[in-house]
């Protein structure tokens, strides 16, 4: 019977947003970055809808082709830990509120394209004191300048052509197990620094050279982390039904630290991913091997990871069931000099879901979930998560790779599971409402060597796109 009401409800919702509508507009896919999406149809008014938000994504300059386009982003979030970090966190039972306004400008003037995305970030009742990944006031985010050289768009595979970048990016590759804009927390991380983006006839190759930025708690205190820098090349090839990417990369870190060694790190990574989709099925398989050194020790570290997921659109709520696993190597050894800790670089943000208090390193981790979609706004979301130490002689680290956890003697391989139901709503074409309720049991690892109380999150987010 509540399941009949709540169709009943959302369907009359959507047939008076029909009315209104709403409906009838189709945006291109807002994307994190921003930069990225085209909306040059709006050039031709006949492609125009009416749609109130149009107004900000063609302001035409003159009458030389120059144009300005705009949006915002608006968003709130809540979350409320019960034992974080299994009751070892400074403040292990915390609520707190981040708020975040992400508005921009993307000038295009012929080839030439200037593109400014201010963030003021703030974090309330965060205990014991909000840090930069919370808050970092109001700033600059994103701002850079490029130039096109060649016909086309930036990222065209139908011909060939070189876009030429420099200044401050968010950056989003393949599924962003290594470089990825860290979206979910307050504050995204950018880069500082040049990239070219070639063109080719069925592929896009990025070749980069950057600085992440360190953020501070103060107004326009933003500035390149002079320690660590990122170069490498990454390609994306296209094809029906999904695109392959290969890639090699180079990091540098003067100051690095792991469970078997500390001080200056030169890492390497050579990977391959492919993902895509063919009738009901979807996938994403990739795999990375590391090189290089850490102060006097050898870097030999891998990870590979495939998802799996199949969805059934002629039954009820149409599920989405998937299939993750992912294997990240660790240190089998603390006397040699060897070092096989994986480096996930720059990963995506909540990697492992909603609750992610453990990050890519020295893991095996499966996830089975489950997507349903109750009408067409809302969907729900059940997932659950079993973690395991690859190498029993190295700890358990975090998302950005800092150990939380030593290895202490303990050959225990079990981390904990994990447990999370989620939902989005989007309410209006820009406003998505989402929550999330997360538990996370410790395993035997953590019983023997620390701290080991449930994990328990609840997270409710509004965010406002255009």
């Amino acid at each position: 019977m509540l399941r009949q009401t709540l169709c009943l409800v959302l369907a009359l919702w959507a047939g008076s947003a029909k009315a209104q509508g709403i409906e009838a507009w189709q945006p291109p896919t807002l994307t994190t970055v921003r930069y990225d999406e085209d909306w040059d149809r709006l050039v031709n008014p006949s492609e125009r809808t009416g749609r109130w938000t149009e107004r900000f994504k063609y302001l035409p300059l003159g009458e030389d082709g120059a144009y300005l386009v705009s949006g915002l982003e608006l968003r709130a979030r809540n979350e409320n830990y019960r034992s974080n970090l299994w009751g070892g966190a400074d403040a292990p039972d915390d609520g707190y509120l981040w708020v975040r306004a992400l508005p921009y400008g993307d000038l295009h003037v012929g080839r030439f394209r200037a593109f400014v995305q201010p963030i003021a970030a703030y974090a309330i009742s965060v205990a014991p004191s909000a840090s930069p990944v919370d808050r970092t006031s109001l700033d600059l985010l994103q701002g850079f300048a490029d130039v096109r050289l060649g016909p086309g768009r930036t990222g065209d595979t139908k011909g060939f052509g070189v876009t030429v970048r420099a200044g401050r990016e968010l950056m989003s590759f393949g599924n962003e197990r290594l470089i990825g804009t860290r979206y979910g927390p307050n504050v995204p991380l950018a880069f500082d620094g040049v990239r070219a983006i070639v063109s080719l006839p069925g592929a896009v190759v990025s070749i980069m050279d950057k600085r992440p930025v360190r953020q501070g708690l103060r107004e326009f205190d933003d500035r390149s982390d002079r320690r660590r820098r990122l170069s490498g090349l990454y390609a994306t090839i296209p094809h029906e039904g999904g695109e392959l990417d290969i890639y090699w990369l180079r990091y540098g870190n003067a100051a690095a630290s792991f469970a078997d060694g500390e001080g200056r790190e030169t890492r390497y990574s050579v990977g391959a991913r492919l993902g895509g989709s063919a009738g009901h099925w979807h996938w994403d398989v990739e795999g990375v091997f590391q090189y290089g050194k850490l102060a006097a020790s050898r870097i030999r570290a891998w990870t590979g990871s495939i998802e799996l997921g199949h969805r059934f659109p002629e039954s009820d709520l149409s599920p989405d069931a998937l299939l993750r696993v992912s294997v990240i190597s660790g240190d089998r050894r603390s006397d040699d000099d060897r070092i096989g800790t994986f480096n996930a670089l720059f990963p995506r943000g909540k990697y492992f879901g909603e609750l992610s208090p453990v990050g890519p390193t020295n893991l095996v981790a499966v996830t089975p979930r489950l997507t349903l979609s109750i009408a067409e706004p809302l969907t729900v979301a059940f997932a659950a998560t079993a973690y395991w130490r690859y190498a029993t002689a190295d700890g358990v680290y975090d998302i950005p790779g800092n150990l939380i956890r030593p290895a202490g003697g303990s050959r225990a391989r079990s981390i904990g599971q994990e447990i999370e139901t989620s939902f989005s709503w989007q309410a209006m074409p820009e406003l998505e409402v989402s929550g999330s309720v997360s538990v996370f049991n410790a395993g035997t690892f953590l019983r023997e060597t620390g701290p080991h109380r449930t994990i328990g999150m609840v997270a409710l987010e509004t965010n406002f796109r255009f």
